[in-house]
């Protein structure tokens, strides 16, 4: 095999289609996390037991049970958006379990061992004392809480380097940490709601937490992965650092005017509709643009390839649109046996190697980026045979 300098881009022509490439030794898959996901769920199972624990005693068993059960609706509201974000290229399933729990559980520990320290902290120096609410509502929250989630998002891009391409994916991680930390909160806040208030209470509380802002935390963390997202785009190494600070800036800034609006103003319904509402709207036309995005550099990348020898002109177009993809779908689901599982791999595959191809293109490539595409040439080679055998 030639070797190639890392920041250089290969001229995908030198293993053209239809014969398969012939490696001088097996490529390495292009893996990169599954044992610290492995290790992260794991020990995040094992905090989230802890919180389960400490919200099981204090709002007793069946109290958790019906703010559980109330929670999921936001919480299936989210993933849904979170799915259809993440459909174009999807990130493997063990990174977005290791980021909800990380959100569920990990994050969630840290805010309430954080608010328990200055609680603590607070009675020392003034015995007696209340702690002030709108000030932990609109800075300490604000900090703790986005800086917990933020490293959960962080830790991500460290131990899997490799599927973590650019923002949309920092947006599909961040919303999955913010989700199950928004998750477990809303149970803690509809528990205290229906403690407090019985079902009158529990119910305004779900409207404004459950319907009104199920996307707050999304909205918020989104900086922090977007920025990561942008970093990794760049080249990724230690300048990733200052992008995550820049994004969790943004993050504890967006959080805070959220709270403060709803601690100080008295025109709560009136200020949701012209600040909270727009910043919303914002956020989806962004999302969308980085959807159509992806979309033209997987067509662009792949038709490179295409004129290699990689993939016909059809194949591309299957591969690199929407419409091509959702006949493609049709297509295998309508063999026998169905063939929609290889179909799907074919498409995943085909799409990481674009945006592989970018980064290569981009001057941004490594050994690990050669190797990676070198491995998912194979992959799409073998997709190509099951699928048409």
């Amino acid at each position: 095999m030639t070797s190639v300098a890392p920041n250089s881009a290969p001229d995908p022509a030198l293993n053209p289609s239809p014969a398969p490439p012939i490696w001088t030794a097996p490529p390495k898959p292009r893996g990169g996390g599954v044992l610290f996901a492995i290790i992260g769920i794991v020990v995040a199972g094992f905090v989230g037991l802890l919180v389960l624990a400490y919200l099981a005693v204090g709002l007793g068993v069946s109290t958790l049970l019906i703010g559980s059960l109330l929670a999921l609706v936001p919480l299936a509201m989210v993933l849904l958006a979170v799915r259809w974000v993440d459909r174009w290229e999807p990130e493997p399933r063990w990174a977005l379990w290791f980021a909800f729990l990380w959100g569920a559980a990990v994050s969630v520990a840290i805010a309430l061992i954080v608010d328990l320290g200055v609680q603590l902290a607070m009675a020392y120096a003034e015995p007696g004392g209340a702690p002030n609410e709108a000030l932990q509502a609109v800075v300490q929250a604000p900090i703790v809480e986005e800086v917990a989630k933020g490293i959960g998002v962080l830790l991500i891009f460290a131990f899997s380097r490799s599927h973590f391409d650019g923002p949309v994916d920092g947006l599909v991680y961040a919303a999955t940490v913010a989700a199950g930390f928004a998750f477990t909160e809303n149970v803690l806040y509809f528990g205290e709601a229906f403690v407090e208030g019985g079902a009158e209470t529990l119910g305004a509380t779900f409207v404004v937490r459950g319907l009104f802002s199920p996307f707050a935390h999304v909205l918020f963390t989104a900086c922090t992965g977007l920025a990561i997202g942008i970093g990794a785009r760049r080249g990724g190494g230690a300048g990733v650092v200052g992008w995550f600070l820049l994004g969790l800036l943004g993050a504890v800034a967006l959080h805070a005017l959220w709270n403060g609006s709803l601690t100080f103003a008295d025109d709560a319904i009136g200020l949701y509709l012209t600040v909270q509402v727009p910043i919303f709207i914002a956020a989806i036309v962004l999302t969308v643009l980085l959807r159509r995005q992806e979309v033209r550099v997987t067509r662009h990348r792949l038709a490179e390839y295409g004129a290699a020898g990689w993939f016909s002109p059809a194949e591309v177009e299957m591969l690199a649109t929407p419409a091509g993809r959702r006949q493609a779908r049709a297509w295998a689901k309508a063999q026998t046996p169905p063939r929609t599982g290889v179909m799907r791999k074919l498409i995943a595959d085909a799409t990481h190697l674009a945006f592989t191809r970018q980064r290569i293109a981009t001057g941004l490539a490594s050994e690990r980026t050669i190797v990676n595409e070198q491995g998912l040439l194979a992959a799409v080679v073998e997709d190509r045979r099951v699928l048409l055998s």
